[in-house]
């Protein structure tokens, strides 16, 4: 049974809300994400409401540069997305969930 497009081949799709994960090299890339305490623990605050490093810094118990490493892991995989905004002294980085599910897909794409 073959996959609808843009199912069709392997990569990371975002529909409706949706992380389509495709591919062992894909699925190991956002389970890698995923496979972390800290990051575990920044999604489900974020899932709650949007956050910025400071906020999740004390939320988290670490430093600022270590969220910031931690939010890029998971921005590579497009499961969060962060904004810049005006702040009180300078720039704000923002965090925000991007999708609400992630589906891996075992499926070959190839086969029809």
């Amino acid at each position: 049974m073959g996959l609808n497009p843009p199912f069709d081949k392997e990569g990371i799709y975002i529909v409706d809300g949706k992380l389509h994960v495709i591919g062992p090299r894909y699925i190991a890339m956002v389970a890698n994400a995923l496979a972390n305490e800290t990051r575990a623990r920044i999604l489900r605050y974020i899932a709650k409401k949007p956050a910025d490093l400071d906020e999740l810094s004390h939320i988290v118990g670490q430093s600022k540069a270590n969220i910031s490493s931690q939010i890029r892991k998971l921005e590579n995989v497009n499961i969060v997305k962060a904004k810049y905004i005006p702040g009180t002294r300078g720039i704000r980085k923002v965090v925000e969930l991007n999708v609400n599910q992630i589906i891996f897909h075992i499926t070959d794409p190839e086969k029809k």
